[in-house]
Formats: structure tokens, C-alpha cells, sequence
């Protein structure tokens, strides 16, 4: 039996040892607790449980699996909840202003009750977007030996034999506002996209971050490439509460884990899988919380050095469970081990390095075409690119695939709020050769930094695809694909140029310069500058307005725990 000064008790014990703390051991046996459960590592369950969003609903179950896991290699479980908020359901709304900030609230809700209830280890289970970063933010912040577990994918919805997911949904709005599809098909569409339970089926946000954290080496093997609803996510939540034990009795944190080298190796895949824009944000905020110095510039570095190999939605053309079925993304890590482009001796909650964990992990299957030959890239270098010009002083973040061309240039088309936009091209208003500028909707601005989704996806819709750009201090979900450039900084609420450009303004990027400009004279930007007044907030009170005031630049990672303005 473990001592009362036991290192794998090192915070429990502080609750419950001792004639003092009977009233806390009072407490607990009401919950469940037996005499000897007061010996054993107590290991916090987050659970992210909710019937908001059919990325969450069955992470109860999933809960429950990691808890059985825990009792079984001799620690007491104890299951606890956070907040998730739906991005693709409140995507266009003022709901969605809540989506970012869910991050901070996760991280400080699961911070909260851990360190509040003297929790000796944790299991955090995520599924929808936010949920990931938000908990490896906690975890970092916590330090006490953890695991994350992916709640999982959704499988693909399916119409007359095409496979469909929720930008299939968001695309067919486009299509419709165009006449390409009618009333009857949308409703179709609508009503067999999303079949059940898990995250959003494309390499969008949800499961870049979780094939993200899988590379960082916070989850188990394979963790980030599960059905939602099969036997090896649950097998995964079992072995996640037993790996915590096995964490415990090392003494390894995960401070240990998340260094420098692994939110490297974090970004190489991300690049490889041609993953979402907001892995940016959310990488430099889990860094932020891990106290490693990694900065906008570190993805251009490694990115000169990344292919794009995953040929997935949604600038591709497989899913999320195709890419499940031929074996995750462990083959694709070992390709990129083996090319010298990760670091190999990180450790990881096996208690393995990440060499030790791929050291028997075999090729993909012959002929598959979802993950590309290192001889065929879909691109040679990263999708992510960081641009710097007058427009962006501290950075924004592009998309650029390859598909959209690498330059463009037109007019300015200036709107204040993402619905103005969306109006405006649903309607036909925007042509060829426009710049779609939505601004003040950044982490301060906004507030809350909403992603475009729903303009993005009715300009695809529409089929201008190629033909205009859409910039924006916001940000945009990892469904978005386009001629897109978000995360412009400083945002315009915060004087940034983006505030003062106008109407008919030329404005070009370029993502081989890695460039983003608007054609006016220095004279011209400075005499705007100089008129400028700042917007009065938004809100003055609750959530946002807290949000608002303490929230830092997109360029460092929009968080809230110490950063500067």
C-alpha cells in the first residue's frame, strides 16, 4: 500500500491523510469512495460530455471506459465535466464568438477542479474543437501525469453513393444561393450529412488537433485515428487510465513531454497531413501554457522542409475514416521519421519514445492514394504559409493548397461583420476579382475571433473558388478552402492597417514572397492611421467583454494567461 508521502499520491494525499481531513474523506464517501480507495492515486476524468454537438455525445461512455482502466491498474477514478460549444452548429451566428473563448473556459475549468480537488493524474477526453487545445492547455498548466484521449471521428454520411460531411452541408448553401442544387436536395444533403456520433470527418480542426497531439506525443499510439463509435476507442480510453498509473509511478509529466522538439515534431505532421489553419493559434497556445518558446515563424521554417502528403478533405478528396482504415497517421510518422524529419527521442505518455512507439509500425497498404509517396507530394512544402507585409506587420496565416494559384490580386470589397458578407455573396454582389475583407473579428475585436466558414464555404459554393480571396482578422474552421488568408495582425480593433482599408483599395498576396499588401502610398496608410478611432467594445459585460479585455494577439496564439495585448 502506498505511503501517505507517496509521490504517486503527492496531491491526494493533502486532502484526505490524516484525523484532520476526515470531513473530506466524509464527502467522498458519498460519492462512492471506500476506506481503501484514501491510498490510492486519485486520477481526475475530464469528460467533455454533452448533447450540444455529436462530436461530444458519447464521450460518457468513453468516460466510463477510461475510468475502468484507471481502477484496474490500482487508482481511483473520478469522473468530472466541462463545456463544449458546437462550432458547426453556431458557424455565421453571434454564438460563435463563444467557440474560442470555450477554449480558455475548458483550460481553466479542468485546471480548476484538478488542482482544487488535489487530483494526482488526469485523463482528458476531447472532441470537438476547442476541447483539444483547451485540455493540453490545462495539462501543461497542471503538470501532474496525464493523457489525452481523441473522442474520435464520425463516419461519413452518404447521398445516391457520395460521401457527405458538414461542409458538404455548408457548400450546398453556395450551391443553392447559385441555383446549382434546389430545395429538395439541401434538405437532402441536410438530413444524411452527419450519421451520428464524432468529430467532423475532413482533416479540419478537430482531427488535425488530435492527429497533432498524437505527434506530440500527450496521447496514446493511434489515439487520433478512431471511429468514434468502435471497440479500439474504447480499447484507447482503457489504456489511457492505465498509461496515467504507469506515468505516475515514472514520475513523468507532462512538461516532459510537451518540449521544444515535440511541438516540432507536432507541426511536421500537421504540415504533412495539409491540416487546419487553426493549429497555428492553438499549437503557439498549448506552447504558451508549456513555457516553450515557439513563435509564427518556427511553422515557415519547418515548413520549408514539410510535404503536403495527405490527399484529404478539405482541399482533397478522402476522409478522416478512409484515412482510419488503411492505419492513421503512424505510417505517415514513421515515413517522416525515418526522412530525418522528426525527433525521434521525445518521450511520450508510453513512457516510450516516439522511436521506440513507430519502431514496428508497418507501410501503408499497397496502391492506397490517401497519403501520397514521398516522391509525389501534393506539395513540396507546407499548405500553412505566414505572411508579413504592410497589411500584416506581426503575421497572418494562409491557406494555400496549391489549387488556388500562389498570387493574387484584385479589389477590395470591405465589410465589418462576416454576415455583411456573406449577404453580399450569396446575393451575387461579389464578382471575379474581388478581395473579400472582413474585419473586426478578431480575438479582441469580435470578440471571440470567429471562423468563416459559412463565407468560405458559399464562395466554393458559388464556384468563385479561384477567382476571389477572402482576408480577415478572423480566423477560419479547418473546413475552409479557398484563396483564404485569416489571423491578420495587429487586428483592426487594435489599429491594425486591416482597419483602414477601403472600398476599391487594390490589395495582392502572394505566398511564394509570402507577402500580403495593400497598393497605397506609406503617406496614405499613415494619414489613415492617424484619422483612425477605435470601436467602442462590443460587449461591456459577461464572457466576452472578460475575453476581450485580456485576450492577446492571434500572432502569439489568442490566449489569456499572461500575454500582452
Amino acid at each position: 500500500m502506498d505511503s501517505p508521502t507517496s509521490a504517486k499520491r503527492a496531491f491526494s494525499s493533502l486532502i484526505v491523510d490524516g484525523a484532520e481531513r476526515a470531513p473530506s474523506r466524509a464527502m467522498l464517501y458519498a460519492v462512492g469512495f471506500k476506506r481503501e480507495d484514501f491510498k490510492r492515486s486519485q486520477v481526475g476524468i475530464a469528460s467533455t460530455w454533452s448533447m450540444v454537438t455529436p462530436c461530444n455525445m458519447h464521450i460518457d461512455g468513453l468516460a466510463r471506459e477510461a475510468a475502468a482502466g484507471v481502477d484496474a491498474a490500482g487508482g481511483k477514478p473520478v469522473i468530472f465535466g466541462t463545456i463544449t460549444v458546437s462550432d458547426g452548429i453556431s458557424m455565421g451566428t453571434e454564438g460563435m464568438k463563444y467557440s474560442l473563448v470555450s477554449r480558455e473556459v475548458i483550460a481553466d475549468s479542468i485546471e480548476t477542479v484538478v488542482a482544487g480537488e488535489g487530483f494526482d493524474g488526469v485523463v482528458a477526453i476531447g472532441g470537438c474543437d476547442k476541447n483539444m487545445p483547451g485540455c493540453l492547455i490545462a495539462l501543461a498548466r497542471l503538470n501532474r501525469p496525464a493523457v489525452f484521449v481523441y473522442g474520435g471521428t464520425i463516419l461519413p454520411g452518404c447521398l445516391t453513393g457520395r460521401l457527405l460531411d458538414i461542409v458538404s452541408v455548408f457548400e450546398a448553401v453556395g450551391a443553392h444561393a447559385n441555383g446549382g442544387i434546389g430545395d429538395a436536395e439541401l434538405a437532402e444533403i441536410e438530413e444524411n450529412a452527419i450519421p451520428g456520433a464524432g468529430s467532423c470527418g475532413g482533416m479540419y480542426t478537430a482531427n488535425t488537433m488530435a492527429s497533432a497531439i498524437e505527434a506530440l506525443g500527450m496521447s496514446l499510439p493511434n489515439s487520433s485515428a478512431q471511429a468514434a463509435l468502435s471497440q479500439a476507442k474504447r480499447d484507447d480510453c482503457r489504456r489511457a487510465g492505465q498509461a496515467v498509473l504507469n506515468l505516475l509511478e515514472k514520475g513523468v509529466r507532462p512538461l516532459d513531454i510537451m518540449t521544444r522538439e515535440a511541438f516540432e515534431n507536432a507541426i511536421t505532421v500537421v504540415i504533412a497531413l495539409g491540416g487546419s489553419t487553426n493549429a497555428v493559434l492553438h499549437l503557439l497556445a498549448m506552447a504558451h501554457a508549456a513555457r516553450v518558446p515557439l513563435k509564427i515563424d518556427d511553422f515557415t521554417e519547418i515548413g520549408k522542409r514539410v510535404p503536403v502528403l495527405a490527399d484529404l478533405k478539405p482541399s482533397g478528396k478522402y476522409l478522416m475514416s478512409e484515412l482510419v482504415e488503411i492505419g492513421g497517421i503512424r505510417p505517415l510518422m514513421k515515413t517522416l521519421l525515418d526522412k530525418g524529419l522528426l525527433h525521434g527521442g521525445c518521450v511520450t505518455v508510453t513512457g516510450r519514445t516516439v522511436a521506440e512507439n513507430l519502431a514496428d509500425v508497418e507501410p501503408y497498404p499497397a496502391g492506397q492514394r490517401i497519403i501520397r509517396p514521398w516522391e509525389e507530394p501534393i506539395k513540396p512544402e507546407s499548405h500553412l504559409v505566414i505572411l508579413y507585409g504592410n497589411l500584416a506587420p506581426t503575421g497572418a496565416v494562409a491557406k494555400i493548397s496549391g489549387k488556388e494559384g500562389l498570387r493574387f490580386s484584385g479589389t477590395a470589397r470591405v465589410f465589418e461583420a462576416e454576415e455583411l458578407a456573406l449577404a453580399k455573396i450569396l446575393d451575387g454582389t461579389i464578382t471575379k476579382g474581388d478581395v473579400i475583407v472582413i474585419r473586426h473579428e478578431g480575438p479582441h475585436g469580435g470578440p471571440g475571433m470567429r471562423e468563416m466558414l459559412a463565407p468560405t464555404s458559399a464562395v466554393m459554393g458559388k464556384g468563385l473558388g479561384k477567382d476571389v480571396a477572402l482576408i480577415t482578422d478572423g480566423r477560419f474552421s479547418g473546413g475552409s478552402h479557398g484563396f483564404v488568408v485569416g489571423h491578420i495582425t495587429p487586428e483592426a480593433s487594435r489599429g491594425g492597417p486591416l482597419a483602414i482599408v477601403r472600398d476599391g483599395d487594390q490589395i495582392t498576396i502572394d505566398a511564394e514572397k509570402r507577402t500580403i499588401d495593400v497598393e497605397l502610398p506609406l503617406e496614405e496608410i499613415e494619414a489613415r492611421l492617424g484619422a483612425w478611432e477605435a470601436p467602442a467594445p462590443r460587449y461591456t459585460r459577461g464572457v466576452l467583454a472578460k475575453y476581450a479585455r485580456v485576450v492577446g494577439s492571434a500572432s502569439t496564439g489568442a490566449v489569456t494567461d499572461g500575454s500582452a495585448p
